[in-house]
């Protein structure tokens, strides 16, 4: 008797397939478009407060790895790239709400300018879909966030947003591998625009410690060989060598710069909890540049991206 049923009922649900599969497809395709416009609700309850843009200098970046081979900067960068926009303190992140290329086609020759993955390893639409899955996802409970497409587009309006480049040209602080500047000097230009709640961020630069020693090691040699001076002399100046290396083993170059930003996006977050923590900077391979202490904004060099000064 059973074997009897079982026909009818294959045929029905053949044929209920087919019925409701114009209304299926039709419900795919309002869901790709609530997936990128961010018309979903998403039923989180938002438990960050502050969020941080996070700018680069790809000539102070690339100091900051320790592979001298992993960097590059492709050749259409010379100014301020996009590290990533961090919710502080963010839990319940959707790590499970995929990104796919169609969510950002539109957007894509902006991020290529404005967002290049700096890293050999790293695609350009590898590097962004990380900093979804990592940080887009966690701030997608707020509206203006909730689609891969709406936080990308925030992020390319905050870049244009904080022109850090020209504010400092049109003060004088340009790169250079010769000249400093002190942190007190920096902030009297970016403050207005940022307000007081950023941070300067420095890595220690031993590229360019170690390009130093090579060029005064040559002079040294070639002195030595031209005045035909005895080897006291020479061990002599080798020691004064060493005296001024080891003044450059602290040389700090700013290679990053961290806004942070309430929820609307306005300056001076400060709420409390969010001071040290979040999934942005515990990865940051920096810290904030020592207000007493010289600081390096070195050139962007593409052909020797680690070695910008030699």
């Amino acid at each position: 008797m059973c074997c009897s049923v079982a026909p009818p009922l294959v045929t029905l649900s053949s044929l209920m397939l087919i019925l409701l599969l114009p209304v299926t497809m039709a419900m795919q395709g309002e869901l790709t478009e609530d997936h990128r416009y961010g018309r979903q609700s998403l039923g989180q309850n938002c438990t960050w407060k502050c969020i941080l843009f996070t700018l680069q200098w790809p000539g102070g970046f690339c100091q900051s790895l320790n592979n001298e081979t992993l960097c590059r900067i492709p050749q259409a960068v010379n100014n301020w790239t996009i590290h990533g926009l961090w919710p502080l303190h963010a839990a319940d992140c959707c790590g499970c709400w995929h990104m796919f290329h169609s969510d950002i086609q539109d957007l894509e020759a902006e991020l290529t300018e404005n967002w290049p993955s700096l890293l050999k390893t790293k695609t350009q639409f590898q590097f962004w879909k990380e900093e979804w899955r990592k940080h887009g996802s966690c701030a997608a409970c707020v509206e203006g966030f909730n689609s891969p497409f709406k936080y990308f587009q925030i992020c390319l309006k905050l870049r244009h947003q904080f022109d850090i480049h020209s504010l400092l040209e049109g003060a004088g602080i340009t790169p250079s591998c010769e000249r400093s500047y002190k942190v007190s000097e920096v902030q009297k230009v970016l403050s207005p625009h940022l307000g007081q709640r950023y941070e300067i961020q420095c890595v220690k630069d031993d590229q360019v410690r170690t390009a130093m020693v090579h060029v005064h090691s040559s002079i040294f040699t070639s002195y030595l060989e031209e005045n035909n001076k005895s080897r006291e002399v020479m061990m002599r100046r080798q020691d004064e060598a060493s005296d001024l290396f080891s003044l450059l083993q602290d040389r700090q170059v700013w290679f990053q710069l961290k806004v942070r930003l309430h929820r609307n996006l306005t300056l001076g977050c400060d709420h409390h909890g969010d001071r040290d923590g979040g999934p942005g900077p515990r990865s940051s391979p920096g810290h904030p540049c020592p207000p007493e202490d010289p600081v390096f904004y070195v050139p962007i060099n593409h052909e020797r991206p680690r070695r910008p000064c030699g």
